[in-house]
C-alpha cells in the first residue's frame, strides 16, 4: 500500500529537522499532559515529540509534522493510535516502508474494531527519517488515524466504522 502523504511527509521531515538544527537553542513548547498522560491543553509539536494517544489538529501548512496536539475530547483531525519501533541497525528506507504496512493490519483492527477494508477511516504513517535515526525515539513509526468526513471528538478507539 502506498501512502499519498508519505512523500510530502519525508520532505517536511527533512525541512523540520533542518530548521530544528538551525534554531538549536529555541525549544518547541511541549503539550501539557495530565499524570495519566492525557493532553490537557493545546501545543504545537514536531514529529519526535508525538506520542501514542495524541489527538491532533492538522496544521495550516498541511504538513503532519506541524500538527497541533489537543485533548482528544475536543474536535480534532487525527489520532496517533499505534507505534512501531524499528530494530537497531542502519536506516533502510525499504524496511521502513515495509514496516508501515503494520499500520493497516492487526493494530488497526484491534484499535478501531473493524478491519481497514471494512472501515471508512483513513490511516497514514509518520515514518522516521535518516537524520533522526540515531536520536532517542528516532526509529519510531507513528500510525495516524483520521476520518475523511471531518473532525471527530473523543478517541476513535472502538469506533467500529
Amino acid at each position: 500500500m502506498k501512502y499519498p502523504r508519505l512523500s510530502l511527509l519525508l520532505a517536511a521531515g527533512a525541512l523540520a529537522l533542518s530548521a530544528a538544527l538551525t534554531a538549536c537553542g529555541s525549544a518547541e513548547p511541549l503539550p501539557q499532559r495530565s499524570s495519566a498522560g492525557e493532553d490537557t491543553e493545546t501545543a504545537t509539536v514536531e514529529t519526535p515529540t508525538v506520542k501514542l494517544g495524541d489527538c491532533r489538529l492538522e496544521a495550516a501548512s498541511g504538513l503532519p509534522t506541524e500538527a497541533e496536539v489537543v485533548p482528544c475530547a475536543e474536535p480534532h483531525d487525527e489520532e496517533v493510535f499505534y507505534e512501531i519501533t524499528m530494530p537497531d541497525g542502519a536506516f533502510a528506507q525499504d524496511a521502513v516502508e515495509a514496516a508501515t504496512e503494520e499500520c493497516v493490519g492487526d493494530p488497526f483492527t484491534t484499535f478501531v474494531g473493524v478491519s481497514k477494508e471494512e472501515s471508512a477511516l483513513g490511516v497514514y504513517p509518520i515514518p522516521p527519517m535518516p537524520e533522526t535515526w540515531d536520536q532517542p525515539g528516532g526509529r519510531v513509526i507513528f500510525c495516524v488515524l483520521f476520518d475523511p468526513a471531518g473532525q471527530t471528538e473523543g478517541s476513535l478507539a472502538g469506533a467500529a466504522r
